[in-house]
């Protein structure tokens, strides 16, 4: 396996259709290309891409969201392509992702995940992620989500 040549840097319009690409490769009931783009739109700061060699190899979508007590992220989306899975990709993406949502000012970061996948969630217990609830019926087949939640220490 060659070195992985990889550049992290925020998303851009052009990216979408590769990103739309990993998306129907990745998961059962991905995002439309409306979506990703609306999501590119709103949260612009907080959309990364992982790029090598001119090819996209995975992204994370998050946005920033604010209760009026706190700020914290919540990662919406992430993939990786098939062919550059398993070389650290998704978690160069998410620290880099962390590194933002903490200079924005916030206080942690949540994500929901397939109470199936449980490759994903050791994935994010190894980046310092722990469970915090479960959420019934999340997903369009009904499947539930385990709710996951990273708090920053400042």
């Amino acid at each position: 396996m060659m070195p992985l040549q990889l550049t992290i840097r925020r998303a851009q319009p052009a990216d979408i259709p590769q990103i739309v690409a990993i998306e129907r490769i990745a998961f059962i009931d991905p995002w439309d290309e409306r979506t990703l783009r609306e999501s590119l739109t709103l949260y612009p700061d907080t959309f990364f891409v992982a790029q090598s060699n001119g090819d996209l190899a995975g992204f994370v979508a998050a946005g920033l969201e604010d209760t009026g007590d706190e700020l914290y992220g919540h990662i919406m989306n992430i993939a990786i392509a098939p062919e550059y899975r398993r070389r650290g990709i998704g978690k160069r993406l998410i620290r880099r992702l962390e590194q933002e949502l903490m200079l924005a000012g916030a206080s942690g970061v949540q994500l929901e995940v397939r109470i199936t996948n449980t490759g994903a969630q050791e994935f994010y217990r190894r980046l310092g992620y722990r469970e915090v609830f479960q959420i019934a019926c999340y997903y369009a087949n009904e499947e539930d989500a385990l709710v996951m939640m990273k708090w920053f220490r400042f």
